[in-house]
C-alpha cells in the first residue's frame, strides 16, 4: 500500500504537464484562457486514470497469495 501512495505522488507532480501542441496555444493566449485550457487537460484526464486505476486496483486485489 505504501508503494501505491508513493506512486500516486510522483505521478500527481505529472498533472500540470502538458504536450507541446498545448503549452504554445496556452502561451499564445491570455493568462485567463491558458488557465481554462489547463483545466480542460487535467479534467480530460480524469478518465484513463480512473480506468488505469480501476485495472489496477482489480489486479492488486486478484493477485495469488
Amino acid at each position: 500500500m505504501k508503494r501505491l501512495l508513493f506512486i500516486l505522488l510522483l505521478a500527481a507532480s505529472a498533472l500540470s504537464a502538458q504536450c507541446v501542441m498545448c503549452q504554445r496555444t496556452a502561451a499564445a493566449q491570455n493568462a485567463e484562457r491558458a488557465k481554462v485550457l489547463n483545466h480542460g487537460i487535467i479534467v480530460l484526464l480524469i478518465p484513463p486514470l480512473a480506468i488505469l486505476g480501476g485495472f489496477l486496483y482489480l489486479a492488486y486485489h486478484r493477485r495469488e497469495p
